[in-house]
């Protein structure tokens, strides 16, 4: 069994040598330990897929010392008169410990590039011109509107220390968009047009991070 703090170092370094071509660090993180999604040898997490009963969508769901916490991964366009998608990342958190839990944004990356959340605010109203430009509206997005990104709670630019907490024997999902920032990052079949590429994103809960590591044609697209 290894020790946490082991575990973090060769997360984070493998991380790092993956995508050394592109020198852009992947993760900033004070946390004492990382588990990472599909790596079950670490101090005993365990990592499962299942299916949402009422959509039918996949999530990944990363078990350790009393917490679950589960993710999925969305995409949609950004507008009909402008390029490019955003990609989304919702968590929840499970607290079946006996203690508080603090929940942090830990981080993310798309093929070596860091997105960081996009100014979300749940209305415009009451923003001058120049702010409303600033921030995306959740209620024009379909991703918050279809109910697939949780409109209570999200991390969004700026206060990104932002902290939730999880009391005991309950849950909390928490969300946050972010612009892809590729170009081409888009393969279309048959089937619709997915994201290409490998997704991971981490959510620090108390000490530690739970990493998530999605390929992007297993996005669900969740715009109109």
């Amino acid at each position: 069994m290894r020790h946490p703090s082991m575990v973090a170092v060769a997360v984070l370094a493998f991380i790092a040598l993956s995508f050394a071509q592109d020198d852009v660090p992947t993760f900033h993180t004070q946390a004492a330990s990382a588990l990472v999604w599909g790596d079950d040898n670490s101090i005993g997490a365990v990592s499962s897929n299942g299916l949402d009963p009422v959509t039918g969508n996949s999530f990944h769901k990363l078990s350790h010392g009393g917490i679950d916490v589960s993710s999925r991964l969305g995409f949609e366009r950004i507008s009909m008169s402008e390029a490019g998608e955003l990609l989304n990342f919702t968590t929840t958190i499970v607290n079946n410990t006996r203690s508080d839990l603090s929940v942090r944004y830990g981080g993310s990356s798309v093929d070596g590039h860091v997105p960081t959340p996009l100014a979300v605010v749940l209305s415009s109203k009451g923003l001058n011109k120049k702010k409303r430009k600033e921030v995306l509206e959740a209620a024009k997005m379909n991703c918050f509107s279809s109910g697939f990104l949780s409109r209570q709670n999200f991390f969004t630019a700026g206060p990104l220390s932002q902290t939730f907490t999880v009391a005991p024997r309950s849950a909390l999902t928490v969300s946050f968009v972010a612009r892809d920032p590729r170009y081409y990052s888009m393969r279309c079949s048959t089937e619709g047009c997915r994201p290409t590429g490998t997704m991971r994103f981490a959510v620090t809960v108390n000490t530690t991070d739970f990493v998530f590591v999605w390929p992007g044609r297993s996005a669900v697209y969740c715009g109109k």
